[in-house]
């Protein structure tokens, strides 16, 4: 089988969640023995940067970048919103990349044109006319979903109605282009749910994220030592500034722990959480490498109130045997069990009690942290997952 999987960003070097997904999509298909072609845009915020991209994967790959300028445009965004464009998405068309795109068309032919998320959905047309594969949208939220629960959660009136506007036009956009592919592969249950609604009419499956156990060590935690509480994430998604301020402004004021640390890590930490730091709130910013930071530490904390699809990081730190603590929105996609394999809170009270609680019970923390990932290694392996991709790119061909 011949895929030619089109990215919105490098899978490599990994510097967030989405590149985690994408990659281990790539890497999955390879080792089933795929004949995989990636080509992928670059952005200021994602550059293609060859040398750190490891040597057998450009080999397996043949990965190639194309610089695509993503910056919001004042004059763009705002014509954007007087017509029927969705400027989120369109900002990622490109002469450059579609005629890159054409050429490898011609050149070859391939079974499947995996779609890396909606932003790729615009080579649509270009993929139809000089190709028959088959085009499979890999979902990794829905994009109106995200903005319309940020607009929900926003107490700034005209924010409000900007983002309630963004997500209209990005839903109707939605609603126009899943029945343009052929299949859809969304990241969680609930996404899926949600395509149906949308009366979604091309084959679907639930294709959640997974992760290569191996590349996560489990260490039940030493419960002589005092328990360490994180974040992390790139600050520069709306749900994460969001879910760290009321973090800071709401609910770490009513821990009342002052022998307990915050660790806050993550890509383009804003200044003003920066300088909150103080010998109980400790402010890493971006991290060498997000494994070695968690296995600092014991319990996650993710105060989630926007967002849509599944979130990598809990997956990972579960994968580790961590303690989290989420909203329903950040547990989204998981098949959890609430103070079984993970904690539920959606409130500032009950988040700061759950912290509360586990900071004062290690052998919990334990519990939680074991039962945690033993459910990570039951359905979120991800050789299990790509075996069922490819079974699912098998029915769209026959």
């Amino acid at each position: 089988m011949k895929v030619l999987q089109l990215c919105n960003k490098p899978p490599q070097p990994i510097i967030d969640g989405g590149c985690i997904a994408i990659n281990n999509i790539a890497n999955g298909l390879l080792s089933e023995g795929v004949l995989l072609k990636v080509l992928t845009i670059a952005t200021q915020k994602h550059p293609f940067l060859v040398e750190k991209i490891r040597p057998e994967f450009t080999e397996k790959t043949a990965i190639e970048g194309v610089f695509v300028d993503t910056r919001i445009n004042i004059i763009d965004a705002f014509s954007a919103l007087v017509t029927s464009d969705s400027y989120n998405v369109s900002r990622f068309f490109s002469p450059d990349f579609n005629k890159r795109l054409i050429e490898l068309l011609e050149e070859d032919t391939y079974d499947i044109v995996h779609l890396e998320s909606l932003f790729m959905t615009p080579y649509i047309h270009t993929i139809r006319k000089y190709s028959k594969a088959k085009i499979v949208l890999r979902s990794h939220n829905l994009e109106h979903l995200i903005w319309e629960r940020l607009a929900s959660s926003t107490g700034n009136t005209a924010k409000r109605l900007y983002l309630k506007h963004l997500s209209a036009k990005l839903k109707k956009y939605e609603y126009k282009t899943i029945n343009e592919v052929d299949g859809i592969a969304a990241i969680s249950f609930e996404d899926t749910s949600r395509y149906e609604r949308l009366k979604c009419a091309v084959p679907l499956i639930t294709i959640p994220f997974g992760i290569n156990l191996k590349n996560y060590p489990y260490e039940p935690i030493d419960i002589s030592e005092p328990i360490s509480v994180f974040h992390i994430g790139s600050m520069d998604w709306e749900p994460n500034k969001e879910a760290i301020s009321w973090l800071l402004d709401d609910i770490w004021p009513l821990v009342n722990q002052a022998d307990v640390k915050l660790h806050l890590a993550g890509r383009n930490m804003p200044g003003y959480i920066t300088n909150q730091a103080n010998e109980s709130l400790i402010v890493h910013g971006e991290v060498p490498t997000a494994i070695d930071f968690m296995r600092q530490h014991q319990v996650m904390i993710a105060p989630l109130l926007s967002g849509s699809g599944m979130r990598v990081k809990i997956i990972e730190a579960m994968g580790m045997g961590k303690a989290v603590i989420t909203t329903k929105i950040g547990a989204e996609g998981i098949s959890y069990t609430h103070n079984e394999n993970i904690i539920i809170a959606d409130t500032a009270e009950e988040m700061a009690l759950a912290l509360r609680s586990l900071i004062n019970q290690p052998m919990e923390v334990k519990r939680i942290g074991k039962n945690a990932r033993a459910l990570i290694t039951d359905q979120y392996d991800n050789s299990k997952i790509i075996k069922n991709l490819i079974l699912f790119y098998n029915t769209l061909e026959s």
